[in-house]
């Protein structure tokens, strides 16, 4: 089976997509259309910003939803997914390329997302740190322990294990989990506790716009971050859309999901290899590739 799979914000660099528009007419439209959509030229931003304009959440979130979506609609007939999921801001990706959402619907929510993280963010200084090395039960644990906020962010791999909360609670979970034998504890450089209770007011925000916004069902199962199982149900499709923003993303025990029913190859649609990389860590044998071009 074959499953097409979707990057999250970090994955964005300066250039990204302009391939695409300039050798294809279909890319052109959408990425003009884009324009109109956000009332700002994101194209100019993606092709010839800097790295520092790129990293803004308002500009990245978009930039990389255009991106990957783009691009499967341009592979047209080849774009045959038997399923598909993406990584947080990659799983409207997965949903606007699998039909359970139009293209502006995907764009406006991603943009609506945004710009509600980008304001959850403001209200509270807060982070994120990667644990490598450690078991994902250690961790779970020690973050228990800690009376600040801290919590599980992002399963990314077997090993690799993404925490968010207050600044003084990431710090703490960071000194007792390197006390606790992780190779490593590093800071990312991130505007906010991505997938975590400070995400909460983002949450409430963007339910408003999903519970308004028309889903349809997908020509494939969408694997969801909330709880890496497989869904087809719009109204479920939903829900688990809505509870992603203060929930961990379920990044292993999705691909491993996939593996167990039947996926035999994954393409990463967008840019970066970072899920290619992902899945290897998950399965050394398993086919995956990236595309960020035709």
């Amino acid at each position: 089976m074959k499953a097409f799979i979707f990057p999250g914000q970090g994955a964005q660099f300066v250039g990204m997509g302009k391939d695409l528009y300039e050798s294809s007419a279909l890319a052109k439209e959408l990425f003009e259309k884009a324009n109109a959509i956000l009332g700002f030229s994101i194209t100019d931003m993606m092709f010839n910003g800097t790295d520092e304009d790129l990293r803004q959440t308002k500009v990245t979130q978009p930039a990389i939803f255009l991106h990957s979506v783009i691009l499967a609609k341009m592979l047209g007939d080849e774009f045959n997914p038997q399923m598909v999921a993406g990584h947080s801001l990659g799983e409207f990706s997965a949903l606007v390329a699998s039909e359970a959402l139009s293209f502006e619907d995907g764009l406006t929510l991603v943009y609506k997302r945004a710009l509600a993280m980008q304001k959850a963010c403001e209200k509270e200084p807060s982070t994120m740190a990667a644990i490598l090395g450690l078991e994902d039960e250690v961790v779970e644990k020690t973050c228990s322990e800690i009376d600040d906020i801290v919590v599980p962010a992002n399963y990314n791999s077997p090993g690799q294990l993404v925490i968010s909360g207050s600044i003084s609670g990431v710090n703490l979970a960071c000194e007792k989990l390197k006390e606790a034998g992780a190779k490593r504890a590093l800071p990312l450089k991130v505007g906010g506790a991505f997938h975590s209770p400070l995400m909460e007011p983002a949450r409430v925000e963007l339910a408003q716009a999903i519970e308004a916004t028309p889903f349809n069902k997908p020509i494939c199962p969408i694997y969801q971050n909330a709880d890496a199982r497989p869904y087809t149900n719009p109204e479920q499709i939903k829900q688990n859309l809505i509870a992603q923003l203060t929930s961990p993303v379920r990044w292993t025990q999705t691909m491993k999901n996939m593996l167990a029913d039947g996926a035999l190859s994954f393409t990463e649609l967008g840019p970066g290899k970072v899920l290619q990389g992902l899945v290897k860590k998950v399965d050394r044998e398993v086919e995956a590739t990236s595309l960020q071009s035709l």
